[in-house]
């Protein structure tokens, strides 16, 4: 299990982890940190100039899940994790990736009022030697406050939230032990799908409104938005299996067999897999039938209707370019073939 603390810079999260270990047993204390440093030292230069942030490579949200798999496999017990996340993106690529591995997470947010965090980032004492590059590092504590106040939307709404605005570090680590003997913190609800071992097949089905805009969800266990749809299962023809992820995760219940529209072979970037996506025409949706839709609130966050240009800012560059062709092989009345969102053949 992971007690992941998340809060603003000068939330007081390293200092109330260093006590919450104290409280919970076998417990250690895991800060994701201490990968941003190295990877400093193993990526070149030129790489880390295009990223402002650390948490903006990918190998360091990978790197987070893969540690945290190891660190519990060696220890077991309970991860204890201060770690500011204000995108939701990465939320979801990490507690996603964590969740895959069976590994649950109680998220939860020091909630600290804003005098208080300028008051403690101005007498931080645990900064460089260097007055130069101290103040560089209290300044951007101080331009990450907005960002923090942006997210507070989506993360006291996914959050356990404590306010120690006025309480001692070991305070607010009781309080967040309480919480957890007591279930109030409880797990977060991420829907736990295994990592694929090998190549997978996967289904999607494009339903449209009367306005042919297309239905994209937003899955709470990984980032960008997506088509309905998932993994085939062994032995399911891949249209049902795009008939009955639709049910299951927009209760929309298909009366007809979806037309294939492309096949995409995705090549294997690791640590990913790859395989076959497939997808599908499963008509419009008329006003009436758009009003029945619901989202299981584990798996989906959010869906909307949107035009091709609009589901260039929300889809992954792949998925994108997979939508691309499938709505120009629905203007043909074809079936296109691609490898890696290019048509062969």
């Amino acid at each position: 299990m992971i007690v992941w603390i998340n809060g603003a810079f000068s939330a007081g999260k390293t200092s109330t982890a260093r006590e919450l270990i104290d409280l919970i047993p076998n417990s250690t204390f895991y800060d994701p940190e201490v990968l941003g440093g190295a990877l400093r030292h193993l990526l070149p230069q030129k790489r880390l100039a295009e990223v402002g942030d650390y948490q903006d490579l990918p190998v360091w949200r990978r790197m987070v899940v893969d540690t945290a798999a190891a660190l519990l496999a060696d220890t077991g017990g309970v991860l204890v994790v201060p770690m500011t996340l204000l995108r939701q993106e990465y939320r979801d690529e990490i507690f996603g990736g964590l969740a895959s591995r069976r590994i649950p997470v109680c998220h939860v947010l020091l909630t600290t009022e804003e005098t208080i965090l300028r008051e403690r980032i101005a007498a931080r004492e645990d900064l460089p030697d260097d007055p130069e590059h101290s103040e560089r590092v209290r300044q951007w504590s101080y331009e990450h406050i907005e960002p923090y106040r942006t997210a507070l939307g989506w993360l006291t709404a996914d959050a356990h939230t404590v306010d120690n605005t006025g309480l001692t570090p070991a305070a607010t680590a009781r309080q967040i032990a309480e919480a957890l003997r007591s279930g109030s913190a409880g797990n977060c609800e991420i829907v736990q799908t295994p990592e694929p071992t090998a190549e997978t097949l996967a289904s999607g089905v494009l339903l449209f409104d009367e306005q042919d805009r297309v239905l994209l969800v937003d899955p709470t266990y990984k980032p960008g938005w997506e088509f309905p749809g998932g993994v085939v299962e062994s032995g399911e023809a891949p249209a049902r299996a795009g008939i009955r992820e639709v049910a299951e995760e927009i209760g929309i219940h298909l009366g007809h067999v979806p037309t294939l529209l492309v096949v995409d072979w995705e090549p294997p970037r690791p640590p990913g897999y790859g395989g076959l996506r497939l997808l599908f025409d499963g008509g419009r949706l008329d006003s009436e039938q758009a009003g029945r839709l619901l989202l299981p609130g584990s798996e989906l966050r959010g869906w909307r209707f949107v035009s091709e240009q609009e589901a260039a800012d929300l889809l992954p560059p792949d998925r994108y370019q997979r939508l691309r062709w499938a709505l120009r092989a629905r203007e043909r009345s074809a079936v296109l073939n691609l490898e890696a969102g290019v048509p062969v053949g």
